[in-house]
């Protein structure tokens, strides 16, 4: 078997690229002597093992395997000085170029969402670059009988702890900042630092120094079900808020043109009363219907003459954050607005609003003081000098 003379590694020969660079080659051949040149790149660093064993590093230059840079030869091989004496070992080459373009990402993260008060499913994508700074410790404990090892070779075999860490550090980072998904954006920086602090420990066990991590893009998953109708949802809500108009008057407006297209709900007229439009003496439409009435509850509250113990058990829509509750709840059980309910419908207004978006109730400081210039049936605002309410018909001298 031929003895080799010349030992060195061109990167150009073997899979490296920019997409998947090379950290370590094995030199295929082990039939080297004392003889031996060993060429080592600027950018290199070459290692050799024989026996089991290290047995010398060399950095950038040129080398002989003399048993004067290998004394450990002698106690191996028992190899004299002087001479030609072959020797068998495995030379390895580390890259210690630092490549920078290494891309990673997780799979789904459930966290709950300050902003939206609910379980959200994110995925985090980026990308980190490592240096080998230990050669004999990334050779024994990651390399193995392998002929090289590639970045993809390493990403492959840290998957799963680099998804881990890199999910729990985001997790607690973002839980401990309350940070929401609306800005997420403006924190990529701060939590690219936290993660580089959590992982740079980890890699140095194997030979690495962490040179760089960065958080490119922390978004909705929309690989799942649930992060689809997350992202519609977010969707809808950003063109109601351009738009003007809220989720409960869009669902009106909904049932409305379900009503017209259908000849069997009788038209515009059962459109209206479907969606709590019909308004008792002020016209039909007083205002946008945000939540349906049914004709019991209406009449119940007119026979009452207020809006109060008549009231029927049933569900209204908060106007602060458009979940239901039930109108026995004196607040919003969701985010805590007060009940502020119609006297006619018993729909839940705004404290700033003048009408009842629902059936075009006046509301307002003469509706809950009770002064002479509101009905003291309907509680509708009456005009100074009106001898009768414009609403209910009802005598005011």
């Amino acid at each position: 078997m031929a003895i080799i003379d010349l030992v060195r590694w061109d990167p150009g020969q073997n899979s490296g690229n920019l997409k998947n660079p090379v950290y370590a080659w094995r030199f295929p051949e082990t039939n080297l002597s004392t003889f031996t040149q060993l060429i080592v790149a600027e950018s290199q660093e070459a290692v050799l093992f024989s026996k089991g064993r290290m047995v010398g590093k060399f950095g950038p230059g040129k080398h002989t395997l003399s048993t004067e840079n290998l004394p450990v030869l002698r106690s191996l091989f028992g190899l004299p000085f002087g001479g030609k004496n072959p020797f068998s070992a495995e030379v390895w080459f580390i890259n210690r170029v630092t490549p920078l373009n290494l891309d990673w990402d997780t799979d789904n993260m459930r966290y709950h969402d300050p902003d939206y008060k609910t379980m959200v499913p994110l995925m985090a994508k980026g990308r980190y670059g490592l240096k080998v700074v230990d050669a004999e410790r990334f050779l024994v404990k990651l390399v193995g009988t392998a002929p090289e090892f590639t970045a993809a070779m390493l990403t492959d075999h840290f998957s799963g702890a680099l998804v881990s860490k890199t999910k729990s550090t985001l997790l607690q980072a973002m839980q401990s900042s309350q940070i929401g998904i609306k800005s997420i954006g403006a924190y990529l920086d701060p939590l690219s630092q936290s993660l580089s602090l959590s992982m740079a420990p980890f890699w140095e066990e194997f030979g690495f120094a962490l040179q760089s991590i960065y958080i490119t893009s922390i978004d909705i998953d929309d690989r799942t079900a649930d992060g689809q109708h997350i992202l519609e949802a977010m969707a809808q809500q950003s063109a109601q808020s351009i738009a003007g108009y809220t989720w409960q008057q869009s669902q009106s407006f909904e049932v409305a043109k379900d009503a017209m297209s259908n000849t069997g709900s009788g038209g515009i007229l059962g459109a209206l009363m479907m969606t709590g439009g019909l308004m008792g003496g002020g016209g039909m439409m007083g205002g946008a219907s945000m939540q349906p009435q049914t004709p019991s509850a209406n009449l119940s509250s007119q026979a009452s003459g207020q809006f109060g113990s008549a009231q029927p058990a049933r569900d209204v829509f908060c106007s602060h954050c458009s979940k239901k509750f039930p109108n026995s709840a004196k607040f919003c059980p969701h985010c805590g607005d007060p009940y502020k309910p119609c006297p006619r419908c018993g729909t839940d207004n705004d404290d700033k609003a003048s009408r009842c978006v629902s059936c075009g109730q006046t509301l307002g400081n003469a509706q809950s003081s009770g002064s002479s210039d509101a009905c003291g049936r309907c509680g509708t605002g009456i005009n100074p000098g009106a001898a009768f309410c414009p609403n209910c018909g009802l005598k005011t001298h």
